[in-house]
């Protein structure tokens, strides 16, 4: 007979351990659970909210307990318990108060009330200093296993100390020792071992995600970088459709759809004004929608077979510029992770989008800056240079069709080149230009080149012109003897290096320490913005070196890979 009951307790408790897969799933389905589960420090009012569901887990157990000789065979333990090992010393502990004095407290208690309060308490308590070592176990259902049936053990001879009298202590926990150890032990273990479960399995699936979503980023990160088109939202599309498990993928700027892969393309076409009333409110409200049904979604055409959507804006700074969206068709649920996709994919492009118009306006200022370099040719240089050629027609004519020629060929190069250029041509431009000079200053501008014949590297345009222009015009014709200038260009590994050196005039020390810096009022304005525009493209930029009275050095070091070079296309 009494084994009998025995059995009947086990597989009652037992059953009654189910109930934990319930709360299992409760605890990792709350965000707000979870959150709080997952910090370092909760707040009071977090804690506080703890402690009232595990309690309410204990409470639970007492009320679907299992009466035995004026006694409750019970799963209060389970909610105690595990609010001690998840949640902390103070859950643990505060949660198995609650639990024990309730039990104590209402009329059902029987002989062991007492008792039961007492070691509801002290379980709450020995989870709580388990927190730490539960946090660190491997195999975290077999530590709760266990430890439970330790606690269970403690509660029996709790039971056995306060109750009386104690020969019905003795009968009592001789019917209900074993259930409660076993039953309570597989409850606690499967509700550890069910949550984690369920964590491990949300885990992969983010996992999952957000390996899909590196490599749309990956495939796609070139593309928005040229703008937000038609042709650059169909290429995304077809990429996303090939990764995703959706129905639907479209892109749409502010009154257009831009691009729509998947069902419904046949009335979502691309250059056809927006269809649906969801997708003009994400625009408007400049906030991401979601919708569980089609009279949500809003599209006027009442055969669509799209069903649901997440509309995610799409920004260029702080305005939208169009959306992404993500279909499920009828019948199908969205879920939070297409949410959390859409999101973050509409976030990636948003970036790309910016870095797309932070490129143009580079591109722009750096043709400004070419433009204002090709703007500071001295008018004077082009009327002495005409001066010059009009005192050599009756002399020497074929020398002025020569610097006419020449003359020409500078001003063509100087006023149209916007792309990168050879280190030959941009060596032919300057010795147009010094020998325009010469045939101004004769005998007092001596130019000499010692070029690598191996130096074969692309450069910008304009890069060494005002360097040279610099040289004779502030170096050498101060000097009443004039002097030399140098360009020389050594290959060095995997870089070029430029130099044009004079033998002038030189540059004060208190002057050559600010000669570069941007904004320093100065005659050396072309220095300063090559100097920039080197730096924008390698990283480094010009080194002078001078001396009064013995000249001047400036150097540059321009790497040889051509793809290094993006001027200004």
């Amino acid at each position: 007979m009494e084994g009998t009951l025995i059995l009947s307790l086990l597989k009652s408790l037992v059953s009654q351990g189910g109930m934990s897969v319930i709360f299992a799933f409760l605890v990792t389905r709350s965000r707000h659970l979870r959150g709080i589960l997952a910090k370092e420090r909760a707040s009071v009012a977090d804690t506080a909210l703890m402690i009232l569901f595990f309690a309410s887990i204990g409470i639970l157990g007492t009320y679907t307990g299992i009466p035995v000789h004026g006694a409750i065979a019970n799963a209060r333990i389970v909610g105690v318990f595990v609010g001690g090992l998840l949640g902390g010393p103070v859950v643990g502990i505060a949660a198995g108060i609650i639990a024990g004095f309730h039990r104590w407290a209402i009329d059902i208690g029987g002989f062991t009330a007492l008792a039961c309060a007492v070691s509801t308490a002290v379980e709450g308590a020995m989870a709580a200093a388990l927190h730490r070592r539960f946090s660190r176990a491997r195999d975290k259902w077999l530590f709760a296993t266990v430890t439970v049936a330790i606690a269970e053990a403690v509660q029996m001879a709790i039971i056995l100390l306060i109750a009386r009298p104690f020969a019905d202590a003795v009968a009592l926990v001789r019917i209900i020792a074993v259930p409660m150890i076993v039953g309570n032990a597989f409850g606690v273990g499967m509700f550890i071992a069910v949550s984690e479960s369920l964590y491990r399995e949300k885990a992969r699936v983010a996992a999952t995600q957000a390996q899909e979503t590196l490599r749309i980023a990956n495939q796609t990160v070139e593309i928005f970088r040229k703008g937000l088109t038609r042709e650059n939202a169909e290429a995304a599309a077809h990429i996303m459709m090939e990764h995703l498990d959706v129905t639907a993928v479209s892109f749409s700027s502010t009154d257009i759809v831009l691009a729509h892969v998947g069902e419904g393309q046949d009335h979502h076409r691309p250059g056809e004004p927006l269809r649906t009333r969801l997708t003009r409110q994400v625009i408007r409200t400049k906030r991401h929608a979601t919708a569980q049904n089609p009279e949500r979604i809003g599209c006027n055409d009442p055969d669509c077979p799209l069903g649901c959507a997440v509309i995610a804006p799409l920004f260029d700074g702080e305005s939208v510029v169009g959306t992404l969206k993500l279909y499920r068709r009828r019948g199908e649920t969205l879920t939070t992770l297409d949410t959390e996709l859409g999101l973050g994919l509409a976030g990636l492009f948003s970036i790309q989008l910016e870095l797309s118009r932070i490129e143009v306006q580079r591109q722009l200022v750096t043709r400004a800056e070419l433009d204002a370099l090709q703007s500071q040719i001295n008018p004077h240089f082009l009327f002495n240079a005409l001066n010059t050629i009009g005192s050599l027609i009756r002399t020497n004519p074929d020398r002025a069709r020569q610097l006419l020629v020449r003359l020409s060929n500078f001003f063509r190069r100087n006023l149209a080149t916007h792309d990168e250029v050879s280190l030959e041509q941009e060596i032919d431009h300057i010795r147009g230009y010094l020998e325009i000079e010469k045939a101004r200053f004769g005998n007092r501008l001596t130019a000499v080149f010692d070029i690598d014949p191996e130096a074969h590297v692309k450069i910008p345009p304009l890069i060494l012109q005002p360097i040279v222009e610099n040289a004779v015009k502030h170096g050498l014709l101060p000097q009443v003897e004039g002097g030399t200038v140098t360009v020389t260009a050594r290959t060095n590994g995997k870089s070029v290096q430029i130099s044009v050196a004079d033998d002038g005039a030189g540059i004060p020390r208190d002057k050559l320490k600010s000669l570069l810096e941007m904004g320093t009022r100065t005659d050396s304005v072309g220095l300063q913005n090559v100097d920039r525009r080197l730096r924008a493209l390698f990283g480094t930029g010009l080194e002078v070196v001078s001396s009064v009275g013995r000249g001047t050095t400036v150097t540059m070091s321009v790497p040889r890979a051509e793809d290094l070079l993006d001027c200004v296309s």
